[in-house]
């Protein structure tokens, strides 16, 4: 068998074993906390600190924020699709790549310490 496959298969092995781990973990720690049932503020819907449909309907109306930390993320978020690529070729590539990537980090420093001073990030 290559080796290749060896460690395929203890890498399967290692995920199905931490997946069981958390499974146990989190059946057998209640019952020795003496945890029976959840509260019920812990049976209620929350869906990323936006109050609960349920109670405001499906209509109700979100703060602009929310989406404005949205829009971030999603602009932030995809510099890794751009940099996982470069980072997997970085030794073929040469310097030049190199001197480009830190461009592009540089704009997207930029942008941040640009949101960071208009006050986007602050919650009042």
């Amino acid at each position: 068998m290559p080796q290749s496959f060896v460690m395929l298969a203890i890498y399967a092995l290692l995920l199905v074993g931490v997946g069981a781990a958390i499974l146990v973990i989190s059946h057998v720690v209640p019952r020795l906390l003496g945890i029976r049932r959840p509260r019920p503020v812990k049976l209620e819907p929350y869906e990323c600190g936006v109050p609960s449909p349920v109670a405001e309907g499906a209509r109700g109306r979100f703060s602009v924020r929310f989406y404005l930390v949205a829009i971030l993320f999603i602009l932030f978020d995809v510099e890794t699709v751009f940099l996982i690529p470069w980072a997997a070729e970085f030794e073929t590539l040469g310097v030049g790549a190199f001197i480009e990537v830190l461009v592009f980090i540089a704009i997207l420093v930029a942008g941040f310490a640009y949101i960071w001073k208009r006050g986007a990030l602050e919650w009042e």
